[in-house]
């Protein structure tokens, strides 16, 4: 995968407006789990939050969906459907509960659809997806489309998960908006660090630990009163 691309005045705005947080594909709808947390009081602060979204960032699922990105954009540089499929299946079966499989593949259909009305000619990419298309090898696919830097690419997803989470946390905890803010900006270097590591990793390096992630999640089905999908 070419990591030198240079980021141009038109992808670096294609970017921002992937990561922005009214792309219609209904993130905002999803916590990933804190719901769980916040009811049950695991999380009950910004520094907690804080806590949550470093670990997941250095040890949980999100790398393997960033890992998938690169992974995405390199198999589209190579015009290697086949392997972009496969990517797409492994992604699905990591998924360890039905609310997290199901808002990847909501999300990823969402933002496939809108691809297709802004770019028609990206169609004939998820063509060659094999089932329903996850929200991580969606945006893959947008970067390598629009031949958006994948470091850049990868900055803003994460920065974009983070940010949606971190508005679950301002609703739920509550936290005020400046806080909320102030915590997006303290992890910062964590999202770079991450990127770092995850456009390294070899295949065999993929893995994560998630359960509190996964336990969470499972837990959410059968919360009494909801105001997130997942």
């Amino acid at each position: 995968m070419d990591t030198n691309i240079t980021l141009t005045n038109s992808n670096f705005l294609w970017l921002l407006q992937l990561v922005n947080s009214t792309l219609p594909v209904g993130a905002y709808s999803y916590s990933e789990g804190l719901e769980t947390l916040i009811d049950n009081g695991v999380i009950s602060s910004d520094i907690q939050l804080q806590q949550w979204l470093v670990a997941e960032l250095r040890y949980g699922a999100i790398r393997l969906e960033a890992a998938v990105i690169v992974r995405v954009y390199a198999a589209i540089q190579n015009h290697d459907f086949a392997a972009l499929s496969d990517w797409n299946l492994w992604l699905s079966a990591l998924r360890e509960t039905e609310e997290l499989r199901s808002s990847s593949l909501q999300m990823g259909r969402s933002l496939m659809q809108l691809l297709v009305k802004l770019q028609p000619d990206i169609q004939f990419i998820f063509n060659h997806i094999h089932g329903a298309c996850n929200y991580a090898v969606a945006f893959g696919i947008a970067l390598a489309f629009a031949e958006i830097n994948p470091q850049a690419g990868l900055l803003g997803y994460l920065q974009s998960w983070a940010s949606n989470l971190i508005i679950a946390g301002v609703k739920l905890i509550p936290l005020g908006q400046t806080a909320g803010q102030k915590l997006l900006f303290t992890l910062q270097p964590f999202f770079s660090r991450a990127v770092e590591e995850i456009i390294t990793l070899e295949d065999d390096d993929l893995s994560c630990c998630s359960w509190g992630l996964s336990l969470a999640s499972m837990q959410h089905e059968v919360l009494y009163t909801r105001l997130f999908r997942s």
